[in-house]
Parts: structure tokens; sequence; C-alpha cells
């Protein structure tokens, strides 16, 4: 199947509308980073679309708050650059949620870094490793479950900055760039199985990190997921 190239405007459900590919209803879907932000917005869509949502973090508290706002989530603390964490989580999968057929690499970080005065060295691995290197390992752990499933997705959260770079961020912008470019290699070399991978590039949305950039540009960010959004899905028919 050719891909299917989606430019969407609006809120959360239009965001959903948007991924034809999928059958909004009756997944097992994990999400990573599904406490707060985008993530969050997507599990509680998801959850209110009949489907059976899973969401992990390192903030216990913050999977807490996010369980007692939508009490159907299920939770799990996570730590997704630890390979101990992810190991654990993804034995826990296979025991508890054999079903699971989509996996949301949303779990990101973003550091301010100026290379003339203040380089930030002391986070650089913990971004790399949230950004890029961790949905990457988590990918390759959970391709064996995914495979089993009639149908299953891979949803990976880049940015708009991976396409218009911001200064300030270069990192995080690097590796949005470089999960951009992985999932479009990913997707290629799935396409004859039935696994349909999928790109979500979000605009300035309504979270801390992005509150922060909109500010700086003088703009103001959208509610939820409401602006611009790209989504690029391909796969087997």
């Amino acid at each position: 199947m050719s891909a299917d190239n989606h430019v969407i405007v609006g809120a959360p459900s239009q965001l959903l509308e948007g991924w034809t590919t999928l059958n909004l209803t009756g997944n097992t879907i994990l999400i990573t980073g599904g406490a707060t932000g985008i993530g969050f917005a997507l599990a509680r869509r998801l959850s209110e679309r009949g489907n059976h949502v899973i969401i992990c973090g390192r903030s216990e508290a913050a999977l807490r708050k996010a369980q007692e706002d939508v009490p159907a989530l299920i939770t799990r603390i996570c730590d997704v650059a630890n390979g101990e964490s992810r190991r654990s989580i993804f034995e826990w999968l296979k025991a508890k949620h054999p079903a699971l057929n989509v996996v949301v690499n949303n779990a990101g970080v973003q550091h301010r870094r100026d290379f003339n005065t203040d380089p930030a060295i002391d986070t650089l691995d913990q971004e790399v490793a949230i950004n890029l290197t961790a949905p990457i390992h988590l990918i390759a752990e959970l391709l064996a479950t995914l495979r089993q499933q009639e149908h299953a997705f891979i949803i990976n959260i880049s940015s708009g900055l991976a396409f218009s770079p911001m200064a300030d961020v270069p990192v995080y912008c690097a590796t949005k760039a470089a999960i951009h470019s992985f999932t479009l290699s990913l997707r290629h070399q799935l396409k004859s199985t039935a696994i349909r991978v999928i790109e979500v590039a979000p605009p300035i949305v309504d979270t801390a990190s992005r509150r922060w950039y909109a500010q700086r540009r003088h703009r103001k960010p959208h509610d939820g997921l409401l602006g611009r959004v790209r989504c690029r899905c391909a796969g087997a028919a």
C-alpha cells in the first residue's frame, strides 16, 4: 500500500480522525510519557473511544494523577531510557497484555543549550536517550509482540521542530529530525508486514516545553493538539 500523507488541523479528536488506517476502537495501546501533555491528551481520547490504554512514565505522582482523571487508564512506572526498566515493562506487557497492538512513542525531554555560554552537557545523554534511542530500543523489543497481531501500529511523535529547528534547543531538534528519518526507514522495512508506521509531528501545543517556545516566539500555544499536524502513515494493506 502506498503512503498516505495527511495535514490535519484540529483538536485531539480531529487528530485521531486523521489516522484513517487505524481502527480507533478495541485496540491495546501503550503510550510512553502518557501521564501529561500530548501523551495524556491522546490517552484520554483513545480511552474514550473504547481502547485498552496503558500509559507509562517516570513519575508515579503524574501517573496517579492521570489515572484519577481517567480511571480506565492502566499505569506503569517505566524510565524508557533505562534498559532494565524497559525490559521490566516488556516482560510485564508480554504476561499481562499480550494483545498489545499499538505503541505510541511519545516520551520526550527538551533542554535549552547555548554553546557560546552553557551547552548543558550534563543533560545531553539523557535527552538523546529519551528522545531517540529509547524509542528505537522499545520498538525492537516489542516487534515480536506486534508481529503476532492481525493489525499493529507504531506511532512516533516527532515535532514541527524536526523540519524547522529552533537554535535554542539544538539537540532536541536534532533528535526529532532523527526520529523523522528513522520512521521513514522503519516504514520502508516493515512495508510487507501487518505493522503500519505512523509519524505525528505536532505544532506548538499547550504543554510545558512548548509553552516556553510560544512565549519565546511571541506566539499563542494551541489548546491540546490544535493547529497544523503532519501525520504520515503507511504499511501493509
